[in-house]
């Protein structure tokens, strides 16, 4: 009996102590420990060569006002984007855009305006959502993805993250999800390499890491 008791008095010890180690190593919310927290290192960036015949560039809601001409950090994005752009265009590869809004296809900017007989879909954050995106890219029998657009937080990480959901392989170019500000993006970034269930489909690149 009175060993059982010393076992007992052993792992209720351990336990408390457990609970006391918790209570000191976190605080009571994440909002408490906002301050305190440090960035993980970033993804490693790696290159990427894709097929062609089987690969779809997304070119999301790069339009006027607050979705792009009027943040600095989109417009300076535009450069990398219209290199993916124009590397896939010669590939012949698809090229798919997207608006949100009250926009049509006529606003995108010039910088990386559609051609007039690539498809498009309208929606909010995440493409798929109420369009017929998923629909095109099995049509065209499409297995990868390559999304660039604004925001990063936004258009790029709904739709990235959904379509590694619905299987597609995703490449995602670092330097083609501007948003609003650097925390943006990088959250973006870190939840795309590491989120839960559909990483592992998900590359992080650059756009001149990507080859067609």
């Amino acid at each position: 009996m009175k060993q059982k008791l010393i076992v007992f008095s052993a792992v209720a010890l351990g336990a408390m102590l457990t609970v006391a180690n918790v209570s000191v190593t976190r605080a009571a919310d994440i909002i408490d420990e906002w301050a305190s927290v440090k960035a993980p290192p970033p993804p490693e960036l790696k290159p990427v060569t894709v097929d062609a015949k089987t690969t779809a560039l997304l070119v999301m809601d790069f339009l006027p006002g607050g979705y792009c001409a009027k943040q600095p950090r989109c417009v300076a994005a535009l450069p990398s984007v219209k290199k993916i752009l124009d590397a896939a265009r010669a590939a012949n590869a698809t090229v798919i855009y997207s608006i949100a809004g009250n926009f049509t296809m006529a606003d995108t900017l010039k910088e990386v305006a559609p051609l007039g007989n690539e498809p498009y879909v309208k929606a909010h954050a995440d493409k798929f959502l109420d369009t017929d995106l998923d629909k095109i890219l099995k049509d065209k029998g499409i297995q990868t993805v390559i999304t660039t657009g604004t925001s990063g937080n936004g258009a790029v990480l709904y739709t990235a993250s959904e379509a590694a959901i619905r299987g597609y392989k995703v490449i995602v170019p670092v330097d083609g999800l501007p948003s609003t500000d650097s925390y943006a993006e990088q959250f973006t970034v870190w939840q795309l390499a590491h989120g839960p269930g559909f990483a592992k489909q998900v590359t992080i690149t650059r756009s001149d890491m990507i080859k067609f």
